[in-house]
């Protein structure tokens, strides 16, 4: 059990009996009222996203999560192959639980999971990803590098937008968190 002023993004906590993850948090002490913590959290669930007000004196109960290291390799109609890094075994998991990060992932893609009970109940990208752009149109002539942008098609189906000189076959990364373009890799 934490504080509800310890809360922070990321974590997943237990609330009203299902897993949610704390998207966002504020702290709140207006003037002479008493202080409360403002969370956005996500049903784990059900996707759900929901905000609750915690008293600062509520006790919130963090779940307590084992983190594997997987790698990415397949996907089917019975949903998305992953295999443990250190004991082999292989885990199935669904579109619920994987969710927005298939955009990023390649077959070997390494990836961090976290499990609750045995069960994957999350994934978490890597801040950026490298990808090859697989479709975009040619760049205007005279364009400057900072000036437009134009849309590209990424390996994986991801949509971004990325610089004038950026051509198909160039491989770039990007930023996980917003889908933005960084730099050219290589």
């Amino acid at each position: 059990m934490i504080q509800a002023t310890e809360l922070r993004p990321g974590m997943i906590v237990i609330h009203n009996g299902e897993l949610h993850r704390a998207h966002s948090v504020i702290h709140k002490t207006p003037g002479n009222l008493r202080g409360f913590v403002q969370a956005k959290l996500r049903s784990l669930k059900s996707g759900a996203m929901n905000e609750h007000r915690f008293r600062s004196e509520d006790r919130i109960e963090k779940a307590t999560l084992d983190t594997h290291e997987m790698q990415y390799l397949y996907s089917d109609t019975e949903g998305h192959h992953f295999m443990n890094q250190e004991t082999y075994d292989q885990v199935r998991m669904s579109d619920e639980v994987v969710g927005e990060a298939m955009k990023y992932l390649l077959p070997e893609t390494v990836i961090t999971v976290d499990f609750y009970d045995d069960n994957p109940v999350s994934v978490e990208l890597p801040t950026t990803v490298t990808l090859k752009v697989v479709e975009t149109e040619p760049g205007m002539k005279g364009a400057t590098a900072s000036a437009s942008y134009k849309p590209a098609k990424l390996e994986t189906g991801l949509l971004v937008q990325v610089p004038q000189f950026i051509e198909a076959g160039t491989v770039i990364r990007i930023d996980t968190r917003d889908d933005s373009y960084l730099e050219r890799a290589g």
